[in-house]
């Protein structure tokens, strides 16, 4: 690795598992100090022993804006600013629109934008002027995708947050950047489905994407490891898609 990191103080919502997971190692092995994020505590565990130094884990739902400001307590413990901050934590399920009801809208949007939102404005004393904050996209926020509506609109949010945030936080020289990838194999996508089905839903969407297949998480980190580091320092306001194409053609 080249340690493209080094030094850097990066924190990861959502790190236990999947992109999060993945992108928590990368930063590491490029030289971050990471903190992690996981709502159950054994996972967290098994996070922090997979990524094996430079990490702590911080058990929190960022749903709650009470476990939001713990993380940052933590934070603030060892380092005074954050260089990253990659706000990844998040779900969804699928619902069509006669069976949405105001418990799934409710969950889905808690977590994936108002959590997402209090995740960077409660990290904003502690952000260096320059950082990177890095949103959780998705090419369903572009694309209508049968019973994820839902889901779907949340990321069409977070989209226009980081134009929006980028303009807000232009004269600290931060930079707000969506990530957005396509059908990636991990648990989250796998578990939307009943088991044994999973194979059949990576077939599928695997025919729904030019490259023919769905992305290893490391595809997603990797990118996600170059909108932290000063390799991007020109990318502002931006949506990066790692989607084999499937939302460009």
């Amino acid at each position: 690795m080249s340690g493209r990191l080094q030094g850097k103080v990066a924190v990861v919502t959502g790190g236990t598992t999947g992109i999060g997971l993945a992108t928590a190692k990368r930063f590491a092995a490029e030289g971050a100090q990471v903190y992690i994020t996981g709502r159950r505590q054994a996972e967290l565990d098994a996070a922090v022993k997979a990524i094996g130094k430079n990490v702590t884990g911080v058990q929190s739902d960022v749903a709650k804006l009470a476990d939001i400001d713990k993380l940052y307590d933590v934070v603030q413990q060892h380092h005074s600013q954050i260089d990253v901050l990659f706000a990844n934590a998040g779900g969804g399920e699928f619902a069509p629109l006669g069976a949405i009801t105001e418990e799934h809208f409710d969950k889905t949007f808690a977590t994936n934008v108002k959590g997402l939102l209090f995740t960077v404005q409660k990290a904003l004393p502690l952000l260096r002027d320059g950082a990177s904050v890095i949103l959780t996209g998705s090419t369903t926020g572009s694309m209508g995708t049968a019973a994820f509506s839902v889901y779907s609109a949340t990321k069409a949010a977070v989209r226009n947050f980081a134009r929006s945030w980028a303009l807000d936080l232009k004269e600290r020289k931060i930079r707000v950047n969506t990530l957005s990838p396509g059908p990636v194999n991990t648990p989250g996508l796998l578990g939307l489905v009943p088991e044994g089905q999973g194979d059949g839903l990576l077939t599928y969407l695997s025919s729904l994407v030019p490259s023919g297949r769905v992305a290893d998480v490391d595809e997603i980190a990797k990118v996600a490891t170059f909108l932290a580091s000063d390799d991007s320092s020109f990318v502002n306001g931006s949506e990066v898609f790692a989607d084999g194409g499937m939302a460009q053609v």
